[in-house]
């Protein structure tokens, strides 16, 4: 009976795997069955098995138990379909059909042996890069591990704009500084005290003072990109579309609101968070009160013609930010003409690429890797 109870227990954990998430922790728990799914068909495994001479529940439990393998592999599989084109289409999107030759360390978009690999730390430092009158803000360097000028990636953190720093999921950094990337983490002002548009000021003045600093930190200062995730790639896009920066050569949006205006008129699960709360911090009130602000910080307002290449990396479960967001930036870049990708990924959800090795995370590496290529000089 044990077992069997386990069994149903477990398939409805898997359910994370193909539904969206009820509430708070159990979002927190659907990263983990995403991304490290073998541990949990591993541990079904062993339950399926441990009971195969049991008479009672044997049949019912035994059929459960494989469909819930079935289930909690489902994130391999459909990342393994995926990755069978990306490739293609990402150099049909940004390098007119022309394959850039992999690299070493990154050679299919998705593998898996990668999902038992680690990960390597490359050493940082933190520089302070602008001082205000009530503050100074700091960034995370990581140069590159290729000699060198070479072009640096600004990574800019999540936490709703009112939480979280410039440590926060250092692996991908490490990686591209491993690929030959100088990488930035920058800190920004947060709410509720600093609202739009001090962020984006930010990310202006770290762009100065890396600018400025270039010869000894061996930065090619005509090559720039932006990378932001969640409340930090609503920074990025809206710095890239606005800033006017020719050096900034392209912009890359892990599960980033793209339209504010939209994202406050359908708010997310209140179980899982509070996103207009979290928006009235930000913005200086409810969107009746400042609607004005709500244009402002919305990045799919600003895209034209002469927006820079895009990436778009969202998975289709994100109970903080709709997918939606990137459907309709999706579509205003396919209107205006801009090369861009949108990398969907039906599986994951807000977070999901917490782990670099697991299916979500080998797809997204790969496609900014791809997309770094395609858009800065070697």
């Amino acid at each position: 009976m044990t077992r069997f109870l386990l069994i149903i227990l477990f398939f409805l954990i898997s359910l994370l795997s193909v539904l969206k998430a009820p509430a708070y922790y159990f979002w927190l728990l659907a990263i983990l069955v995403t991304e490290y799914p073998l541990i949990f068909a591993g541990i079904t495994t062993i339950l399926v098995l441990s009971g195969i001479w049991v008479k009672k529940y044997q049949l019912a439990g035994t059929i459960i138990g494989i469909v819930t393998i079935i289930v909690f592999l489902s994130p391999i599989i459909k990342a393994y379909l995926i990755g069978y084109d990306l490739k293609k289409e990402l150099s049909i999107a940004f390098d007119s059909g022309n394959e850039i030759p992999d690299t070493k360390d990154n050679h299919t978009p998705f593998s898996l042996a990668k999902l038992f690999a680690g990960n390597k730390v490359v050493a940082n430092k933190t520089l302070t890069f602008v001082t205000y009158t009530n503050t100074a803000l700091t960034l995370d360097y990581y140069p590159s591990q290729i000699a060198g000028k070479k072009p640096c990636v600004i990574v800019i953190h999540g936490g709703s704009w009112s939480s979280g720093d410039s440590k926060q999921l250092p692996e991908l950094n490490s990686y591209l500084a491993r690929a030959g990337y100088n990488v930035a983490a920058v800190n920004y002002r947060m709410a509720p005290k600093h609202q739009n548009p001090a962020p984006r000021e930010d990310v202006q003045n770290a762009l100065k003072y890396l600018a400025a600093h270039s010869e000894e930190l061996q930065i090619d200062t005509n090559d720039f990109v932006l990378l932001g995730r969640s409340a930090g790639a609503q920074i990025a896009l809206l710095s890239a579309y606005t800033l006017c920066d020719k050096n900034i050569k392209g912009v890359i949006d892990f599960y980033g609101p793209a339209d504010m205006v939209w994202g406050y008129s359908v708010p997310s699960n209140p179980l899982v968070m509070n996103s207009r709360g979290v928006m009235d911090a930000y913005l200086g009130g409810a969107y009746n009160k400042v609607p004005q602000n709500y244009e402002q910080s919305s990045p799919i307002r600003f895209v034209d013609q002469f927006s820079i290449p895009t990436l778009i990396i969202h998975g289709e479960n994100d109970v903080l930010v709709a997918y939606e967001h990137s459907n309709k930036l999706n579509n205003k870049l396919n209107d205006a003409g801009v090369a861009h990708y949108w990398l969907k990924l039906p599986w994951a959800t807000h977070g999901f690429d917490y782990n670099l090795n697991g299916p979500g995370g080998q797809l997204s590496t790969y496609a900014v890797e791809h997309f770094l290529k395609a858009v800065t000089t070697p």
